[in-house]
């Protein structure tokens, strides 16, 4: 039996009129909760973006697809969108830059939890019976010259649709999109295309140049001279803990019980510098922050660690995740996920404790002043269950699957509850190691790279575009711990800082409070963005 024939220009406008009918389902919901589906003029506008998306795609597709082309390249379209897809509606995500940079830099065994039946469930409806049908069209061949014909003729009405489209409702479009930017990144597969080409594009920019100096004037202060002991400073890096959850900010559940009878710091009112872990770790620890945010600036420039190095002070990142995101460029670091201890590890994650498994012998082999930065696994999703053992399962019943549509909200909650009840057992672990030594004054920061959505107006996981991200994505935790030795010797009062820990803070204070408890002295050092510069003698 002949298979049916299709031209190549009439194959890219039935991919495009798929994408936009059965890939966009995201794209059209927000429309109507914008616009409101109750006005007949929102429906007209929509029939307008219904032919403006689908002619974008068929220009975007008429620049790449050929007829040799056209199978492998639609069939990784279908099945690359399907996922796409299926996190858009699962997880109300956004494919951003920011989310596609995520993705990239996903490791496999994160992309491992992420696999679930409903994934595949997307994968063969909206990837794999496309291709299918797909594969049983024969693609006529024809004269070049008509051929070329074709596709000027192709090229050139999708670029006509797509002013008229837009002249037709220009006013609504351009009122939607400069109020609600984000909505751009819901039309799917253009939304992952351009942003993928956008993050390779600045990614293999900068990926050979060398990292620009930061601080170079940096030394060790005065307050340095006649000092007794060298300095410790643990900075823990903690992975999507939310505010809203945290024990000591007053949450319903006790969360972080150990820490409350230490007697710790807690700052209640800090806010993350993005909202993924690609964003947030290179920002806290750049000059620069969400203040004065800078993508580029901040990956082009080294970071604080390169600072204090230069300042006199040894540092080390020790990663139980996916590593330092350029902090640590050039610096000595240690992945510890892969380590081989039986009882911290299984053979594809580590728990959390062992990023403090040997730090007596890393001070003895660092007998010098030190600055240690953990990297916390922490509260990382949706296998939220994998991030505690056994003995924290306190909050019940929990969701055991990363696949969080199995799962009713309760579990989740609970599931994450737990994690955090770990990372506050990890976090008095490592303070009672530092109060056990005596060969340094010690201290300990803690701060979450960004928080978690756990289905708040249907939003679970994190990663939304910044300027819309709710509160529960940027409202992260944030204790300190210092020595009796510590506070002494750089003049720093503890009942001070505790009177002024409810004043709102951000990741923009790391960089400068690090530099300032250390009496680390530089022209990059900004006071007004250092927590202990009031409460230091």
């Amino acid at each position: 039996m002949p298979r049916p024939a299709i031209s190549t220009e009439r194959l890219i406008v039935l991919a495009s009129l798929f994408f936009t009918v059965f890939c966009n389902q995201s794209f059209w919901r927000s429309i109507l909760e914008h616009q409101g589906a109750e006005h007949a003029a929102t429906w007209l506008f929509c029939s307008a973006l219904f032919i403006v998306v689908t002619a974008m795609h068929c220009l975007l597709l008429g620049l790449v697809v050929h007829r040799r082309t056209a199978k492998p390249i639609l069939a990784a379209l279908f099945l690359m969108t399907a996922g796409v897809v299926h996190y858009m509606q699962d997880y109300k995500v956004f494919f951003d830059p920011g989310m596609l940079r995520n993705v990239l830099h996903t490791d496999i065994k994160e992309a491992r939890e992420l696999l679930s039946f409903s994934l595949l469930r997307d994968l063969a409806l909206l990837g794999i019976l496309p291709t299918m049908l797909m594969m049983r069209l024969h693609i006529t061949e024809r004269p070049w010259r008509v051929a070329v014909i074709a596709r000027a003729a192709l090229l050139i009405g999708s670029f006509a649709l797509v002013l008229a489209g837009l002249g037709l409702q220009f006013q609504n479009a351009s009122a939607l999109l400069r109020n609600h930017k984000e909505i751009r990144y819901l039309v799917t597969p253009g939304n992952y295309l351009t942003s993928a080409v956008g993050v390779l594009l600045a990614d293999n920019a900068g990926k050979h140049a060398a990292r620009l100096p930061v601080g170079e004037d940096a030394r060790l202060g005065s307050s340095w001279t006649g000092r007794r002991k060298p300095a410790l400073l643990v900075v823990v890096v903690g992975e999507t803990a939310r505010a809203a959850n945290w024990g000591l900010n007053g949450y319903a559940r006790q969360t972080t019980p150990e820490l409350a009878g230490l007697g710790v710091l807690n700052f209640p009112h800090v806010t993350s510098c993005g909202s993924n872990t690609e964003v947030s770790v290179p920002c806290m620890f750049s000059p620069f922050g969400r203040k004065d945010y800078d993508e580029k600036k901040i990956h082009r420039h080294e970071s604080l660690l390169h600072v204090l190095e230069r300042g006199g002070i040894k540092t080390l990142w020790r990663d139980n995740q996916s590593g330092c995101k350029g902090v640590c460029d050039g610096l000595e670091s240690q992945q510890l996920d892969q380590a081989r201890d039986p009882a911290l590890c299984n053979g594809e994650r580590c728990l959390d404790e062992i990023l403090i498994d040997g730090l007596e012998a890393e001070l003895d082999r660092n007998k010098g002043n030190l600055v240690i930065v953990l990297h916390q696994l922490g509260n990382h999703g949706p296998a939220y269950s994998q991030r505690y053992p056994d003995a924290f399962r306190q909050f019940t019943p929990t969701c055991d699957t990363a696949d969080l549509g199995k799962c009713s909200r309760e579990q989740i909650v609970n599931s994450y509850d737990n994690a955090l009840l770990y990372t506050d057992h990890f976090l008095a672990q490592a303070i009672a190691r530092l109060k056990a030594q005596t060969s340094h004054d010690a201290a300990l920061v803690y701060v979450s790279d960004h928080g978690e959505s756990l289905g708040e107006n249907g939003f679970y996981l994190h990663g939304l575009p910044y300027a819309i991200a709710p509160r529960e994505q940027t409202g992260v935790p944030m204790v300190a711990w210092f020595s009796p030795g510590f506070s002494s010797s750089f003049g720093i009062d503890a009942d001070c800082l505790k009177r002024n820990a409810d004043a709102p803070i951000s990741h923009d204070y790391l960089f400068h409070s690090v530099l300032g408890m250390l009496a680390v002295d530089t022209t990059v050092y900004d006071k007004a963005y250092d927590f202990t510069a009031k409460c230091r003698n």
